[in-house]
């Protein structure tokens, strides 16, 4: 379940160097920083960056800002490479949710607990599931959440109204929405969704036990062999046979042309989806659609951004790396200002009360959708991040393919799984 900005980046430019703030001030002009503070990030949050600059300048004048920027992939590598190698180490590195659980094993990144930092103060400020993720086994916090990505299911008016049923309430169990999912074919040819992936991404969020995370428990333990994962193999291949799902990848011409041309009924993703259909994926089904929460109901992350400080970056410039983090996290007008603007929404739980998220959002035919977003945010359960998650994501989809489309028995599929797993939790 990648985040709406790796999904998004993946396609974006190489590395690029963009001294920010000041622009091209010399020293004979006598006013040349005595600082330049580096921020490596990636696309969107190099935006959220930049539309901070006024802000930064206003606060620390003498300190330069450079972002360095890279494509998704090619930042996470570099900010890889610079933790292991202590060489090319930003005094601020943005890392989206999924690489925060990789890092947080080592020793790379600072542990926020530590003065003059205090994070443990700040704690009720944020989201609590999304400070959770950056907690490490020993307690130590390792960075700051920015923006977070609760789930949300989409569904087409116009089809549902054709198949004569009610989008808000084919989601009230897995069972109502595979049944719907049945009658919209019947009646109207749409498929359910695009991929039985998307289906079992959420289903295997359901049932998950206190301390647990994703694929793993609080001991390294994998989990592919529970109950929980028979249960979403079991819903996802449910809806394969009855034909309920388009086999679409996602973010591909195809899967495009799904949404577009009413293909598809209900998408099930991160709240910022609608952003994306209303700018370039289908503009041209403006008011068709309307959010609910996620089958089940469910309560789900798709990603989100932290902010972290390296442990062997410049120690003269931390106090400054720390009070830059500060800012794009706990500055109310700034994070309002980054959802609004990129479809950030705010780690920041006190931005949830702003008038804002009462308001109507036009792609959902005025629908003050912003509403149920909040409300799934403040009941996603905390769930540790695990620095094979990435790992187990690629087996498990292996092996859910290879029940949907070669007829492996699933507990056959899922013994494999947890086999691979099991041992590479132990590397």
């Amino acid at each position: 379940m990648l985040s709406r900005r790796g999904l998004l980046a993946a396609g974006a430019g190489g590395a690029a160097t963009l001294s920010v703030w000041p622009a091209a001030v010399t020293a004979s002009e006598g006013r040349a920083p005595r600082e330049v503070l580096t921020i490596a990030a990636f696309p969107l949050i190099d935006e959220i960056g930049r539309a901070a600059l006024s802000r930064w300048r206003t606060l620390h004048p003498e300190v330069a800002l450079r972002i360095l920027t890279r494509q998704y992939i090619d930042h996470h590598t570099a900010m890889t490479t610079a933790l292991s190698t202590a060489r090319g180490l930003p005094d601020v590195m943005a890392l989206e949710a999924s690489f925060v659980g990789r890092y947080a094993r080592g020793t790379g990144l600072l542990d926020l607990r530590q003065p003059p930092f205090g994070i443990e103060q700040l704690r009720d400020r944020v989201v609590p599931y999304a400070y959770q993720q950056a907690v490490t086994a020993t307690g130590a916090v390792v960075a700051m959440p920015t923006d977070i990505g609760p789930g949300t299911m989409l569904w087409r008016t116009d089809i549902l109204g054709r198949a004569g049923l009610d989008g808000n309430a084919i989601g009230r169990s897995w069972d109502d929405y595979l049944a719907a999912g049945r009658q919209i074919k019947a009646r109207t040819g749409a498929f359910l969704v695009a991929a039985a992936q998307e289906i079992k991404d959420i289903a295997l969020r359901d049932g998950r036990q206190p301390g647990e995370g994703l694929y793993y428990d609080a001991d390294s333990r994998a989990l592919a062999d529970t109950p929980r994962f028979e249960r979403a193999f079991e819903i996802a291949l449910r809806a394969r046979q009855a034909g309920l799902d388009a086999r679409l990848t996602a973010w591909t011409n195809e899967w495009a042309e799904g949404y577009k041309r009413g293909k598809l009924a209900t998408a099930l993703s991160g709240a910022w989806l609608v952003g994306q259909l209303a700018t370039w994926v289908a503009p041209e089904t403006r008011g068709l659609w309307r959010a609910a929460q996620l089958p089940g109901p469910t309560y789900a992350a798709y990603g989100g951004t932290f902010y972290a400080l390296p442990r062997q970056a410049d120690a003269r410039r931390r106090a400054l790396a720390w009070d830059y983090i500060r800012l794009m996290t706990l500055d109310t007008g700034q994070q309002l200002a980054a959802f609004k603007q990129q479809d950030a929404f705010p780690a920041l739980r006190e931005v949830h009360q702003d008038a804002f998220f009462d308001g109507p959002v036009a792609f959902l035919g005025d629908q003050p959708a912003r509403r149920l977003w909040r409300e799934a945010a403040a009941r996603i359960d905390a769930m540790p991040v695990h620095r094979q998650n990435a790992f187990a994501d690629e087996v498990v989809n292996t092996e859910l393919d290879n029940v949907l489309t070669r007829a492996k028995p699933i507990r056959s599929a899922l013994a494999d799984a947890q086999r691979l797993l099991q041992r590479r939790a132990l590397r």
